[in-house]
């Protein structure tokens, strides 16, 4: 690893603002452990404009590493372009001449609102291990109080995939009457013991790195953070968002540099050359204690805890749903996606479920926006 590479790839208040705008919190924010934040920061961007009524209004909600910058392109204060560019924009599926889109980066999050590597207000130093655990239902509650302050009393739609169709389903469950439309993609009601499985060994990873210092590494020496632990995690999760026929057809059996594979032990395969790059790009761009606290978030995720389980749960949910599966994703398999359309179905709930066909797997939602995009300007033209 570059020893010139940050201790953490977290946003920092002296850093270029980009197109975030900040919202701070007036009143604490009580989490589901029990716990309370004060002096928290929410991070957001907006694209097109509020009408009168307020009845344009879209959420869009991120996954895991992703942030607020849904579409624009990198630059300074965006270390990446937005992750739906040819989704969110003037004439495209979710037309910026027509809805007002919102996107928060999410409590926890690392990129401008308060997460781990935010500065206590008790002592002006970063969180870091004093950082709480989170669930999806908190993140939520902070995106309520952004939508009070925007005045924004019902969402025309909120849509996410991965993580954020996690969001989604938690704001249809937790606020029905705040929400007119849903779409939620290539995610779960609750996550299966095989999902919080492969994110036990990505937090594994990160902390047995001794440089993790049990979350207290910010004031470190650039290169002496948990790099290593943290790129070994998104290498994990990498293999995850992609399919075997794409790994298959793409890599192969080939090695780096050589065709013999006896040479040495540290011979590489050219798949593995890629996994280390994507390891790598993100320890530049994220912090590994946001990693393990979203990552936790996710694993705790079920609509149907404290609400008398998930068909319960479901049943508070009322409005018409469009969800999209992926027939190659092996992170959130298609069942899960047609279990959210068939128990709002079978409770006469309009909800409609749409299978994207991409050897891509999980990432299809951010890959594939022609399957993508289509079903989703339709579904916010007529709800």
């Amino acid at each position: 690893m570059n020893h010139a590479v940050p201790v953490s790839g977290a946003w920092r208040p002296t850093d270029p603002v980009g197109h975030r705008q900040f919202l701070s919190l007036d009143r604490k924010l009580a989490l589901d452990s029990g716990q309370v934040l004060d002096g928290v920061v929410v991070a957001y961007e907006t694209w097109g404009t509020l009408n009168a009524d307020a009845s344009n209004a879209v959420l869009m909600c991120h996954a895991w590493t992703g942030d607020s910058h849904v579409a624009g392109p990198a630059d300074l204060g965006h270390p990446t372009p937005g992750w739906w560019e040819s989704a969110v924009g003037p004439g495209l599926a979710i037309d910026t001449n027509e809805w007002f889109v919102v996107c928060t980066n999410v409590l926890g999050g690392c990129q401008g609102t308060t997460g781990p590597a935010s500065l206590h207000p008790d002592d002006g130093k970063p969180y870091g291990s004093r950082f709480p655990v989170i669930t999806i239902r908190d993140m939520v509650r902070a995106q309520v109080r952004l939508a009070d302050h925007l005045g924004i009393g019902r969402w025309h739609s909120i849509i996410g995939g991965s993580m954020g169709g996690m969001q989604v389903l938690e704001w249809a469950t937790t606020y029905p009457d705040r929400v007119s439309s849903i779409a939620p993609i290539a995610t779960c009601a609750q996550a299966s013991a095989q999902q919080i499985a492969w994110g036990s060994i990505g937090r594994r990873a990160i902390m047995t790195d001794p440089k993790w210092r049990g979350g207290d590494y910010y004031d470190a020496a650039p290169g002496d953070g948990p790099h290593e632990g943290l790129s070994t995690a998104r290498m994990v999760a990498q293999v995850t968002f992609r399919s075997d026929n794409v790994f298959t057809e793409r890599f192969g059996r080939q090695i780096v540099g050589s065709d013999n594979a006896l040479k040495s032990i540290d011979q590489k395969f050219e798949v593995e050359r890629y996994l280390e790059y994507h390891g790598d790009k993100l320890v530049r761009r994220f912090d590994a204690n946001s990693y393990l606290v979203i990552g936790k978030a996710m694993d705790l995720h079920d609509i149907g805890r404290g609400r008398g389980g998930l068909e319960a749960a479901m049943a508070r949910i009322n409005v018409p749903t469009l969800t999209l599966g992926i027939h190659s994703d092996m992170l959130y398999p298609a069942y899960q996606q047609i279990q959210i359309r068939d128990l709002l179905v079978s409770r006469g709930v309009p909800a409609e479920y749409i299978e994207i066909d991409s050897p891509h797997g999980h990432d299809s939602f951010l890959i594939d926006l022609d399957q993508v995009g289509p079903p989703l300007r339709h579904f916010l033209a007529n709800v």
